[in-house]
């Protein structure tokens, strides 16, 4: 019987009201095939389970040094890292100190209100080093989470997740990478951008980060 008739003509045979009438006819045995057809065919298109995938790992970040852009202000890091570079306080709205015993430099944009918008944490050239003893609070130039200047990229990936966006960069003629984050999934309430630059694998070896900018507008 299966042989003789298509997959549809079975549907159609095996029908509600046709097994009921085959019943009523005393076809007793074409009414029992079809209804093992029936049932074979709802068991063969039962739906497949869905597998649940675990989202990818995302994090936002709220301060870099010890600052959270778009709330601190100039005098509050100033309480932080004592005095400035020399000057910094009249260029272009910017102030900077510079830790030559780390290498690093922490410059930081501010508004008419001088209220802190960017914040910039760059390793400086070990040209510009000297003996010296830091002072005090600038060995917390770090991220909320932990990343800091010359940390891997394998730990950036840890504490943030995959960028938003990569893109080939470089600074004083050295190829670079910069790591694009954007926070607005995160809410208006949070900065919206983080950028890291850092160097390019090489033999195997992850890019080590070289500069970190957090900014409470889109950059």
């Amino acid at each position: 019987m299966r042989s003789l008739l298509s997959d549809n003509s079975m549907v159609r045979l095996c029908s509600s009201p046709l097994l009921l009438a085959l019943r009523k006819k005393g076809s007793w045995v074409l009414w029992a095939f079809c209804l093992t057809t029936t049932f074979a065919n709802a068991q063969s298109v039962r739906p497949r389970p869905v597998v649940k995938t675990d989202p990818p790992h995302r994090a936002n970040e709220f301060t870099l040094a010890g600052l959270r852009p778009g709330r601190d202000t100039v005098s509050r890091a100033t309480s932080l890292y004592r005095k400035a570079d020399d000057h910094s306080d009249s260029q272009n709205s910017q102030v900077s100190w510079t830790d030559k015993c780390h290498h690093e430099k922490l410059v930081l944009d501010y508004d008419a209100e001088r209220k802190v918008q960017v914040i910039r944490v760059i390793s400086a050239p070990e040209r510009e080093a000297s003996a010296c003893a830091p002072p005090p609070g600038l060995s917390s130039w770090k991220t909320g989470l932990g990343l800091r200047t010359d940390d891997s990229t394998q730990k950036l990936l840890k504490l943030y997740g995959a960028p938003d966006s990569k893109s080939p960069s470089t600074r004083d003629g050295q190829p670079l990478e910069l790591w694009y984050y954007a926070f607005d999934w995160a809410g208006p309430d949070v900065p919206q951008v983080m950028e890291v630059l850092c160097t390019r694998e090489k033999d195997g070896q992850p890019g080590r980060v070289v500069e970190i900018t957090l900014a409470a507008p889109s950059l």
